[in-house]
């Protein structure tokens, strides 16, 4: 029986984690549930799941939560930044799974690895900011880092027995997004409903944008260089609009390995969550018959400027891919509340980045901060330019 600790359970990504939960009733349990501010689903998830600890985003959300449980006096409510790290901390967890968006997810995931748990990733933002310092204590602690985005899953298990040595490159593979099938010329006048528009995944708002945007992509190649250890030069990304194929890794031999499966993220949850086993749990299976054609394009930077904000973050390490990062989730924000246009997104980070001087080797404390200067400083030019 593994014990998990679930931050973001009202998410995509948390509630599929419970799905695959509840079908190992007897190989997993959660032991404690974290959300912001979706007070009714997590109610009803606690009263399924019973869980030691209940992190919600605020104290009146806390006063919500405990009238709504059938069992108030046998689970520790908390709530805030705090209550995220006792939720992930929490002494019966055996595993911590991050799901929660942006950099809020840093300091818990930092605390749970202290505390000597596992670590499940679903949050890019977590290694994008602070890879060095999140490895270094995994390393001290000797505790594992289990990829759960499918791309970097994919890349995992393509790489089980493999001497990292012997790779070439990794290769992140991308749907291209909403917008995949728009003219270039028409992108400034994109509507927030048709970014929306996700061919073959079902995900949260913020990460369907960065999807069409190809951040997303962005995070991963930095993320896959602190999980892996292989430069960002080595990385690229290919656009495959069936989302079969989920990543590839090729040696140095000319060997190129693929993972592949229907995009259905309870998969690598699945995988995550149970390594190194691999279990029948009825969840659905790949027909390539049925699917047929599979296509690789490589990515228009015309099209997804993006690309070249990750190699340049890479490049300059230090705090600059938490700024990146930071200024894009408050453009997408921006975006989603109708503020900016598409293209502004891009336009918006690159200056964020060409405004900041990274410091290099930083602690916890100044990656946080850089993070809320590029906050504030994404609203400044906002406020001003548009």
């Amino acid at each position: 029986m593994k014990k998990l600790a679930l931050l973001g359970s009202t998410g995509s990504i948390g509630t599929q984690v419970l799905d695959v939960v509840e079908k190992l009733p007897d190989r997993l349990q959660v032991v404690s549930l974290a959300t912001n501010r979706n007070i009714e689903l997590i109610a009803e998830q606690a009263n399924r799941h019973r869980p030691a600890v209940v992190s919600v985003g605020r104290e009146e959300d806390a006063a919500r939560l405990r009238e709504l449980l059938t069992s108030p006096q046998s689970i520790e409510i908390v709530w805030g930044d705090a209550g995220l790290v006792r939720a992930a901390t929490v002494a019966e967890a055996d595993v911590a799974v991050i799901s929660v968006a942006g950099t809020v997810g840093l300091a818990p995931t930092i605390k749970a690895i202290e505390a000597r748990k596992d670590i499940a990733l679903a949050s890019k933002e977590v290694l994008v900011a602070a890879g060095s310092l999140v490895n270094r204590l995994v390393a001290e602690k000797g505790v594992k880092l289990l990829p759960i985005d499918s791309e970097h899953s994919a890349i995992f298990q393509c790489l089980q027995g493999a001497d990292l040595g012997k790779v070439r490159r990794l290769m992140l593979t991308a749907s291209g997004g909403a917008l995949a099938g728009y003219n270039i010329e028409d992108l400034a006048n994109v509507t927030v409903e048709q970014a929306l528009a996700h061919p073959t995944w079902s995900m949260g708002r913020k990460i369907t944008i960065d999807s069409a945007t190809l951040m997303n992509k962005c995070l991963e190649i930095i993320e896959a260089h602190w999980l892996f250890g292989v430069d960002t030069e080595n990385i690229e990304v290919i656009i495959h609009p069936q989302s079969i194929v989920h990543s590839m890794v090729e040696f140095v031999d000319g060997s190129v390995l693929a993972q592949m499966g229907i995009p259905d993220m309870r998969i690598p949850i699945q995988y995550a969550l149970l390594y190194p086993e691999r279990v029948d749990t009825g969840l659905p299976r790949l027909d390539l018959i049925e699917k047929g054609t599979l296509t690789f394009l490589k990515p228009d930077l015309n099209r997804y400027p993006a690309l070249e904000l990750a190699y340049k973050a890479s490049r300059a390490g230090g705090t600059m891919p938490a700024v990146m990062n930071a200024a894009n989730e408050v453009s997408v924000s921006m975006f989603l509340e109708k503020r900016i246009g598409y293209l502004d997104i891009y336009r918006t980070v690159a200056r964020v980045m060409d405004e900041h001087s990274p410091v290099c080797r930083p602690s916890l404390d100044q990656i946080l901060h850089a993070d809320i200067w590029a906050r504030q400083r994404t609203e400044e030019i906002v406020g001003t330019n548009f």
